[in-house]
């Protein structure tokens, strides 16, 4: 059984006598940046001066340094950029500045397990994973709870790394909710996983067919759009709530029969056999290669396909749907 810290198991003294910079603000790093200061915990933001995000953090009463200013002030860096681009910064800007007894952590092992970032010796290595967005991990830490954390140690210079990572944990919210043990292979690889096969990759990949089935049929693209789409939001609350059981209790015996008849009709043998595919490029290291080279080209497939989806008929048909629902306020990706 994983080993699960909750509150309890964390001493908030071991991150409040470190000073942390946090680089970046994006998603993550505003969340964690605020919840830290919060928290009592002396906190700088790394950002470039030319960064959109400066007067955020500014605004929101943070000190914001240049990234290696940051790293040379703190004696733990939260590297909270962007995968693609984290090694490149780190070697830039971070790793000159590391001493003995420092600490360098992740939100995520990417960088670490791919080995695109080698950190030096002397150097507590952790990682502090929030499973959930960075609004959500600022939010919930607002209204007094947390999201849960997952936790690792890749390199224990001190003999200290975990339970100042849990500390860390601790002091973002995530000790409330619980904080699970893991290493940085594990999270890497189910992470991604999890992304390429259901979270992202599959329900997208899922939602677009089933809509293109109806509407091809002659369905209305409206109702097709609320069939495959709009009501998932409802089942997906329903397994939150109380996984798979829950929501079979919850919906109706018809659409259960349908859940056991067709479901193993749609996930076959050759979609199991694909799903370890992408595993096995994930284990291998191919993903990670594949992406980085794609990244240092400018991501021009990424960028391709982000518009052309963008246009896709059901994105087309969702954003005039969501805009008469007066309990939605409605969002536009960038």
């Amino acid at each position: 059984m994983a080993t699960i810290y909750y509150d309890a198991d964390c001493d908030p003294t071991l991150l409040q006598t470190r000073r942390v910079a946090v680089i970046g603000y994006g998603s993550q790093g505003h969340a964690h940046a605020l919840n830290l200061k919060e928290s009592g915990v002396e906190v700088a933001v790394g950002l470039r001066s030319s960064s959109a995000s400066k007067g955020k953090a500014e605004a929101a009463g943070l000190t914001v340094l240049d990234p290696d200013q940051a790293a040379e002030w703190a004696d733990l860096t939260m590297m909270l950029v962007p995968d693609q681009h984290m090694g490149d910064l780190y070697r830039a800007e971070i790793e000159q500045h590391l001493a003995t007894g420092n600490a360098l952590f992740f939100a995520h092992g990417f960088n670490i397990h791919f080995g695109a970032i080698t950190p030096p010796e002397g150097v507590d290595v952790a990682m502090v994973a929030p499973k959930g967005p960075g609004h959500l991990v600022r939010r919930t830490y607002t209204e007094g709870s947390g999201v849960p954390c997952l936790v690792a140690v890749h390199q224990d210079a001190t003999g200290t790394a975990l339970p100042l990572a849990l500390s860390y944990a601790q002091a973002i919210g995530g000790a409330r909710a619980g904080v699970l043990e893991t290493t940085f292979k594990e999270e890497t690889e189910t992470d991604l996983f999890g992304e390429q096969v259901i979270l992202c990759g599959g329900v997208s990949a899922l939602i677009k067919a089933s809509y293109e089935t109806l509407v091809e049929a002659g369905y209305q693209p409206e109702s097709a759009y609320f069939e495959t789409l709009h009501e998932l939001k409802l089942i997906v609350d329903l397994l939150y709530e109380g996984g798979l059981s829950w929501m079979r209790y919850s919906v109706s015996d018809t659409a259960e029969y349908g859940d056991y008849t067709r479901g193993p009709r749609i996930i076959t043998d050759e979609t199991r056999a694909e799903m370890r595919k992408v595993l096995g490029e994930i284990q291998s290291g191919a993903f990670a290669n594949e992406w980085l080279a794609q990244a240092r080209e400018g991501a021009p497939f990424l960028l391709e396909q982000r518009a052309a989806n963008r246009k896709h008929p059901i994105e087309v048909v969702g954003r005039e749907l969501r805009g008469m629902m007066p309990f939605l306020a409605p969002k536009e990706a960038p």
